[in-house]
């Protein structure tokens, strides 16, 4: 059994979980859902699938994707903050394959639309940075580093399938899965991602027994930010659906109206309408959430 058939599967026993037949749409235009297999017919402007990992893995990996630019158009794109920490392998129709890691952004930047292109992706947790990739991504900051081109043995032919992208990084990831795991730091991220980052960094403390200066001082050396620059942003991502909905008001224990609107023109140069109009698919992660 292949591993996205493995994890359709699950996904259909769990509500809280995207369907299977939500995992693959096109963005920009119409689009078909096959419920057997979660393809799409590639109609339009971008195609995306996105698959979640075995639960072996879910503390270090958030999800599998696949996106295809399948026009012309080379209008740069705005990829806002979201906590997460890619390897992309991409592929553009005029320039040679390349694997990517980009490490945590804390503001918006514009990102280069290639026309023709294809990515395949992994999104990691943070804690993957330390016990998968085992090295510091601060340096990387609102950044990039180019790896080698063979790094985990991906080619450019793993863009042609992306069941089988999803197969080959689960493998090389559960290989390289840690014996132990500090349960300070596991209590940690699960507490941040349980309450969307609507926790303070108190109150992170106390739970997890670990002083707010030495879990600071774990968040600057490995990522390169603070604990509570981090939970804004986990916060600010929890908003991207309601926002896509229409619901323009706080939804994610903002203070006020005001405070909403500032935290989200901070981490996206944008006001929360001018995110759900999303004019000319300028704002990428909000052309590809599943439409409700």
């Amino acid at each position: 059994m292949s591993l996205c058939i493995f994890i359709q599967q699950r996904l259909r026993q769990t509500e809280h979980r995207i369907p299977p037949h939500r995992q693959c749409f096109n963005v920009g235009g119409h689009f078909k859902r096959h419920r057997a297999n979660g393809q799409t017919t590639m109609q339009n402007d971008f195609t995306y699938k996105i698959i979640e990992p075995d639960k072996s893995l879910a503390d270090f990996v958030e999800s599998f994707w696949f996106l295809k630019h399948q026009s012309d158009d080379n209008a740069e794109k705005v990829v806002v903050p979201d906590g997460k920490i890619d390897l992309v392998l991409s592929k553009p129709e005029t320039k040679p394959f390349h694997i990517t890691l980009i490490g945590l952004e804390t503001k918006p930047k514009l990102n280069p639309s290639y026309p023709n292109s294809i990515s395949c992706a992994i999104s990691f947790k943070p804690l993957a940075t330390e016990y998968i990739l085992r090295y510091s991504i601060a340096d990387i900051l609102d950044s990039k580093k180019i790896l080698p081109n063979d790094f985990w043995n991906f080619y450019a032919d793993d863009l042609n399938d992306f069941e089988a992208f999803c197969e080959k990084a689960s493998q090389k990831i559960q290989s390289l899965l840690p014996k132990d795991i500090d349960n300070r730091k596991q209590k940690l991220f699960e507490l941040i991602y349980a309450t969307n980052g609507a926790i303070s960094v108190k109150e992170l403390s106390e739970k997890v027994f670990w002083s707010r200066q030495q879990i600071n001082r774990y968040f600057n050396q490995q990522f390169g930010l603070s604990l509570k620059a981090y939970c804004n942003i986990i916060r600010f991502r929890a908003s991207f659906q309601h926002i896509k909905e229409g619901k323009l008001f706080p939804q994610q224990n903002f203070t006020d109206q005001s405070h909403f609107i500032k935290e989200v023109k901070k981490l996206s140069s944008a006001l929360p309408k001018e995110l759900k109009q999303n004019q000319n698919e300028r704002f990428i992660q909000f052309s590809v959430l599943d439409p409700k």
